[in-house]
């Protein structure tokens, strides 16, 4: 087991490192479809909140759905229960996340991410509550919302709608896979919807300064690189992030915006350590974020044209012996292999990694 000082130098490692010879992908795979229960669901036996399975079932099912049938070939059986759990766990507003009355389990993220993983296994017509529920849930006009407040076009947790003054948590991450979720489901670019997200999204970066992205603009302290007294700092995640939202409300690579924040990305990436922390208050962030970077950062570099051979030299040589990834940072769940694996095979598929070393 690597420890976390260990953790954070090897992520900062480059593409010269030990490269494991296996066929990195279908040991993942195999590794998350043995973790499926027998009702089709993937239940966190780390976090409580996880246990539900209702979040956490699309989102290892979409990562399962991005891996070619050569690298490995689809277990028919074992996704048709997991649509099956989906289905089973979807209210007929289309909101997925709120069948246990006890908690709510992420229910835009989940639904967002169900939508996503639908329309990957060819189900498109099932996912038109679902996206009609989204819809419901941004803060735009038909929830009180106007143009000039800062949660303006983003998208919350989730459940109840909500109308001024209180936005609850509000973040980017959550406004890119719903956006994304939309494009899935054959919403243009052009949709009210997503100009509107793009309002909240270019809210959310530094346009006039570094060109890098932030978390939120409603919650101070959620911001995880923090502020350098004139503003909120730019860091990795947010960054590649606000470029796959850029990218979902139709700009291309070349835009000003995404241009920008590509300057940043490739002027700060360093392997699989999420860059833009300063200071010992944040020393534990670009290890304990890894595996969320190595997911998102490697999409962005696919759609900018970038290289990123560190990433996933490192991805690959952080790989245990039964397929899974783990975080020895637990800062956001990547201690758990059921959140680690997903990204990381999310990032090796974003630029087309061989299911066989070679």
């Amino acid at each position: 087991m690597i420890g976390r000082r260990g953790f954070v130098a090897f992520l900062c490692g480059q593409a010269g490192c030990l490269l494991r010879r296996r066929p990195a992908l279908a040991l993942a795979a195999g590794y998350l479809w043995s973790r499926q229960s027998g009702g089709g669901g993937w239940h966190s036996h780390t976090y409580g909140l996880l246990r539900s399975g209702q979040s956490l079932t699309p989102f290892v099912l979409e990562a399962l759905l991005r891996i070619p049938p050569a690298a490995y070939p689809l277990p028919a059986a074992q996704v048709d229960r997991a649509l099956a759990f989906i289905r089973r766990n979807t209210r007929a507003d289309g909101a997925l996340g709120l069948s246990d009355p006890d908690f709510e389990d992420y229910p835009n993220y989940a639904t967002a991410l169900a939508v996503s993983a639908l329309c990957r296994a060819g189900r498109q017509p099932e996912v038109q509550p679902m996206v009609a529920y989204l819809r419901g849930q941004q803060f735009t006009g038909q929830n009180g919302w106007r143009p000039q407040d800062p949660a303006y076009g983003a998208w919350g947790m989730g459940g109840e709608r909500r109308t001024p003054p209180g936005t609850g948590h509000v973040d980017l991450s959550m406004t890119r896979h719903v956006m994304e979720a939309l494009r899935a489901a054959g919403v243009p670019a052009s949709d009210a919807a997503l100009q509107c997200a793009r309002v909240y999204v270019e809210r959310c970066q530094n346009r006039d300064t570094d060109g890098g992205f932030f978390f939120t603009t409603t919650e101070f302290d959620t911001n995880k690189a923090g502020h350098d007294g004139k503003r909120y700092r730019s860091y990795g995640t947010t960054t590649a992030d606000g470029i796959l939202a850029l990218r979902a409300a139709g700009l291309p690579p070349e835009h000003p915006r995404v241009a920008a924040a590509h300057r940043w990305l490739a002027d700060h990436h360093c392997g699989m350590a999420v860059p833009g922390f300063i200071g010992e208050a944040y020393e534990r962030w670009p290890a304990g974020l890894a595996y969320y970077y190595s997911s998102v950062a490697g999409q962005a570099f696919q759609f900018l044209g970038l290289d990123a051979g560190s990433l996933f030299g490192n991805l690959q040589s952080a790989q245990r012996a039964d397929g899974s990834w783990s975080n020895p940072e637990n800062l956001v769940k990547e201690d758990d292999p059921l959140i680690a694996t997903p990204f990381a095979l999310r990032a090796l598929l974003a630029h087309g990694f061989s299911p066989v070393d070679s």
